[in-house]
């Protein structure tokens, strides 16, 4: 398998669900605005999909695809197909329990998590009612997520990928066409949650049928390999819930901060998650279930060059990104967003917002890259004992920056801590000789540095010649900021072709 050619496969489709999700980021925009309804949906939405993260894409895979690949490679297909049965069961039963619970006691998860809702009683009233209305994702995306593992594992990539596009779909013509029959408007949006989980799940079943993987979940207390998942699961959610437990920290923050905090900072989450999904997200699916093969097979020099292959391209692509997000944050909250109800104010708000995360987007990519070379070696503590460093210099800076600079210091506290993360997750990974770097960092480095040094100079002076980006319908904005986006990436990466750098350099084959 070409690893270049499967991220390009994934990244492609993780794109088409971006784009998908700006325009339905957009449309919101424009017909609920940045206030107490989106406040009280962004809360209500988040809490599940913090769930989702820990539960699903984020301990469970963690603890669940190595081992995967350990019954794949050494047993066999069936073993492997009775081990998913297994899993499934016990997985469902779990979150619909989690599911049940939250439903019941969402009046007082609101309280736990937003606080500062209370001083709003309808405020507070219409989060709790969204809650409980979008509480059931979690159990329908576990599934569909852990469905997407298994077809990871089995090379199937591009589907898994595709699947977050259904929800934005979902999204998206709930807000154009189905928003007038919901009392209040904003309860549409939670019903295209629900909708959307169900979307994601049913349309990744034929395509386990087609490998042989489609089975129906079973309850085995007494299987080994469940509980071998479940111990390892343990400390993987507490790793997890770290790096999540600190959002819900900063959405009690804004919470107490004025009206539409919540909502500005979600927006600008969200631009900044474009470059985290194409890039990191890709590259953390492609290596953990082929980083777990090497581990399987005791194979210590693939496993070091796996990782140093993945390092040297999130680099090439998020330092760029980052720089290029800070430069351009005006342009793209003002054409992405600013219309309708979303003011110009709601825009310079997200615009320091954008600013401030795109601090730690190098941090944040890499954490996608580093984490699975512990996960695949089964080795969970590491992070963990990492993640909880990190929560606590988070909120210290949370401490020290919400005062001066409002949200955009609690997002710039989660960037902070993100490099953290990153840059201890490197020193352990050298520390205990699991991983080492490739000769040529030096000279990759410098000319990686020439080349964003002229996307920076080219994107500032374009800027120059740019009239104001309030100007103008969305299509004429969206024009000169796709022109813009242009200028950076030829720029970057003709500097890159004339330093010497190749596609082919970057090309990996794993089996």
């Amino acid at each position: 398998m070409n690893l270049l050619k499967a991220v390009a496969a994934v990244s492609s489709m993780t794109l088409v669900s971006r784009v998908l999700g700006f325009a339905r980021d957009a449309i919101m925009a424009r017909i609920f605005g940045a206030g107490m309804a989106t406040d009280a949906f962004n809360v209500a939405f988040r809490l599940p999909n913090l769930l989702r993260r820990i539960f699903a894409e984020g301990a469970f895979s963690q603890a669940f695809v190595p081992i995967l690949a350990e019954y794949k490679n050494k047993q066999g297909d069936e073993a492997a197909r009775e081990f998913i049965a297994d899993v499934s069961g016990m997985l469902t039963l779990i979150l619909a329990i989690v599911t049940a619970l939250g439903v019941i006691a969402a009046p007082w998860v609101i309280w736990a998590t937003a606080g500062g809702f209370a001083k709003n009683p309808d405020k507070f009233a219409l989060t709790v009612d969204l809650l409980r209305v979008t509480f059931p994702y979690i159990l329908l995306i576990s599934l569909s997520s852990l469905a997407g593992a298994v077809l990871n594992t089995w090379n199937k990539f591009s589907v898994p990928a595709f699947v977050p596009t259904l929800l934005n779909v979902s999204f998206i013509i709930f807000a154009l066409f189905l928003t007038p029959y919901f009392d209040p408007p904003i309860m549409a949006m939670a019903v295209a949650v629900v909708v959307g989980g169900i979307a994601q799940l049913a349309y990744q079943l034929p395509h386990l049928r087609k490998i042989g993987m489609l089975t129906r979940p079973k309850l085995n207390f007494h299987d080994a390999g469940v509980w071998r998942v479940m111990r390892q699961m343990g400390p993987a959610i507490l790793g997890v819930s770290v790096s999540q437990v600190s959002l819900i920290i900063n959405t009690i923050f804004a919470s107490y901060l004025v009206s539409g905090s919540v909502s500005w900072m979600y927006y600008a989450d969200r631009l900044m998650e474009f470059p985290t999904g194409l890039l990191g997200v890709a590259l953390g699916t492609i290596l953990l279930p082929s980083l777990s093969k090497t581990y399987a097979s005791n194979d210590t020099a693939e496993y070091s060059r796996l990782l140093d292959w993945g390092l040297r391209l999130a680099l090439l692509l998020a330092i760029p990104s980052a720089v290029a997000l800070a430069m351009i944050a005006e342009p793209l909250t003002v054409a992405m967003f600013q219309y309708g109800k979303f003011s110009a104010h709601d825009a310079a708000m997200t615009q320091q917002a954008l600013s401030a995360y795109a601090v730690g987007l190098v941090g944040l990519i890499l954490i996608k890259i580093l984490a699975p070379g512990f996960y695949a070696r089964q080795n969970i503590k590491t992070p963990v004992k990492i993640a909880l460093f990190t929560l606590t210099v988070t909120q210290l800076f949370n401490l020290v920056l919400v005062g001066p600079l409002h949200h955009a210091g609690l997002a710039l506290a989660i960037s902070l801590g993100a490099l953290t993360n990153a840059g201890l997750l490197f020193y352990n990974l050298r520390k205990k000789d699991f991983f080492t770097p490739q000769a040529g960092w030096n000279s990759f480095l410098i000319k990686l540095f020439i080349a964003v040094t002229v996307m920076a100079a080219a994107l500032f002076g374009v800027q120059q010649c740019m009239p104001a980006w309030s100007e103008g319908v969305m299509v004429m904005r969206l024009l000169r900021l796709a022109g813009l986006v242009t200028v950076g990436i030829v720029a970057y990466f003709a500097t890159l072709g004339i330093l010497g750098f190749r596609p082919r350099d970057f090309s990996r084959r794993s089996s």
